[in-house]
């Protein structure tokens, strides 16, 4: 009996030790620890959301920023550039944004500017072509320019096999590209930060 409760108190001395022992290492190590919280590029590339300041985005410029290892574009358009939106519904070949490529389409960009109401005028969309995954130049400007009809309104080019998208990133009829850029889910955290893989319906 008398050595049983001898290594009953040695293991509580053992216990004892080790919680003290690791409540020091706690300590010390808890500021390490709460910057592993944030997202690896790992977890980045996974899907994790990504939080973007677009404060240094000027009307009519566009950034470009990285989601699951594709780039988003992210264009805050002038009001001449949303003028065009509804001028060039009818060469569109879904202008209400009815099919999609890989990301199912938000209800809140299920509109001309693909874009939430309350910041109509910046598009966030993946920058990548729905034909063969080839990424689209943008050609921003209006009016003739090489490989584009001279009442060009404003868009994105595709390289590889000439697809055309408005301001919108939709795609014009009689192309390759069989629907529009897809329109990842996002939402803002304040009028120049906005998040890119989640919203309110959660993450993507």
């Amino acid at each position: 009996m008398s050595n049983d409760k001898q290594v009953d108190s040695g293991r509580r001395g053992l216990l004892v030790a080790t919680c003290a022992a690791g409540g020091v290492v706690g300590a010390s190590t808890a500021g390490v620890l709460v910057s592993t919280f944030q997202p690896s590029e790992r977890a980045k590339a996974a899907g994790a959301p990504v939080e973007v300041d677009i404060s240094d985005v000027k009307p009519g410029e566009m950034k470009v920023v990285e989601w699951r290892g594709r780039p988003v574009w992210i264009l805050r358009r002038t009001p001449e550039m949303l003028a065009t939106l509804d001028k060039t519904a009818a060469e569109l070949a879904d202008p209400n944004s009815e099919k999609f490529f890989q990301l199912p389409v938000p209800e809140y960009a299920k509109n001309p500017y693909r874009a939430r109401q309350e910041h109509k005028e910046v598009l966030v969309t993946v920058g990548i072509c729905s034909h063969l995954g080839c990424s689209p130049s943008s050609r921003l400007a209006s009016g003739p320019q090489p490989n584009l009809p001279d009442n060009w309104p404003g868009g994105f080019l595709c390289p590889c096999h000439g697809s055309t998208f408005d301001l919108s990133a939709r795609v014009f009829q009689n192309k390759p590209a069989p629907t529009n850029m897809d329109i990842p889910p996002y939402m803002y955290l304040s009028d120049n930060k906005l998040v890119i893989g989640k919203d309110e319906k959660g993450e993507a």
